[in-house]
């Protein structure tokens, strides 16, 4: 059983999983902006190419505005933050160019946003996903030149699974970066939020689709070779990776019995290349994290809040030896 779950974070915890949202971002995407503005009700909204979110307040939140942030962070006890993308902007289907410079200006906001609070924040990079020859270069530029800490990647980066080949010289760049990969899904699809008309109801593209992209993406990344292939890879996937936990019985037996299972996969079984990958621990109970400890171990499990969000674990961290474990876990994952 894991240790139970307390409302202040021990001295020292690391969360890896904080979106962000730049100002100085707006319009770097063309004419899919983003935008930030205010309706003629007075809500605020926030624009992504035909894309427009109601009500979502982020100017003046942590999202945006970096002095509460850290205010927010104290009160919750959280010592440092890995600032990432918000998934809304990731922009997988824009023209390379737009793209590629959508990335540029927001990698170098978010690292000087970081730069300026070093023993606080840290940020992650956003790649132009649909070339992956610039993704490459900009994770090369932002790593070396602007000295991000990782790497983010939707679960299905421009429409390619995670395990998709073409990937390969990404994943292999990241492991010479030596810096770890993030991977998180987006909650717009194809025509705005996802296209099943039955997750556009009761926020289910939030409830239920994330955790289907994020065991979507386990399945890739272990039946899928991806860990096979690439051995150094370190990759993180949010929300304690969705179902996998709870279906990793029934994914050990499709590898003992299913035709697809490569030769590697069925002679070290599913779990040795699942717990080679590390997930976050926003998942919002005890009994969904002691699901997550037994069938994962605790090994590479560290602290994430989606902070800020409507469903921030900012207050969340576990106490013990799971919260002291989840810290080391990630100043190990960070390189720091």
């Amino acid at each position: 059983m894991s240790e139970p779950i307390r409302s202040t974070a021990p001295a020292g915890t690391i969360d890896v999983h904080a979106h962000a949202v730049l100002a100085s971002s707006e319009g770097a995407a063309g004419a899919a902006g983003p935008e930030l503005g205010t309706s003629e009700d007075g809500r605020p909204f926030y624009r992504v190419g035909d894309y427009v979110l109601h009500g979502v307040r982020y100017a003046g939140s942590p999202f945006m505005d970096v002095d509460v942030r850290l205010a927010a962070m104290d009160d919750a006890g959280i010592a440092r933050q890995l600032l990432s993308p918000n998934p809304l902007t990731y922009f997988g289907s824009l023209p390379v160019a737009d793209a590629v410079a959508f990335a540029r200006s927001h990698n170098d906001g978010l690292a000087a946003l970081a730069a300026k609070h070093p023993d606080r924040l840290l940020a992650s990079a956003q790649l132009p996903v649909q070339d992956v020859a610039e993704s490459v270069a900009e994770a090369r530029r932002a790593v070396r030149e602007l000295g991000m800490a990782g790497v983010y990647l939707d679960t299905d980066p421009a429409g390619r699974t995670l395990d998709d080949p073409a990937l390969d010289p990404l994943y292999e760049a990241v492991v010479e970066l030596d810096v770890p990969l993030f991977v998180h899904p987006s909650p717009l699809g194809p025509d705005g939020p996802p296209a099943d008309a039955r997750l556009r109801r009761f926020d289910l593209d939030l409830l239920l689709g994330f955790a289907y992209d994020e065991t979507l993406a386990v399945a890739a990344l272990v039946f899928g070779g991806v860990l096979e292939r690439h051995p150094g890879l370190d990759v993180c996937v949010s929300h304690g990776g969705g179902t996998a936990a709870f279906l990793s019985g029934r994914f050990a037996a499709a590898v003992e019995k299913r035709p697809w299972a490569s030769q590697a996969l069925r002679d070290h079984g599913f779990e040795h290349y699942y717990r080679r990958i590390w997930f976050d621990t926003h998942v919002h109970d005890e009994q969904s994290l002691d699901l997550l400890v037994a069938h994962a171990g605790v090994d590479r499990l560290v602290f994430g809040t989606n902070f800020a969000g409507w469903d921030s674990g900012a207050h969340d961290a576990p106490t013990g030896d799971l919260g002291a474990a989840l810290t080391a876990n990630a100043t190990r994952l960070l390189r720091l």
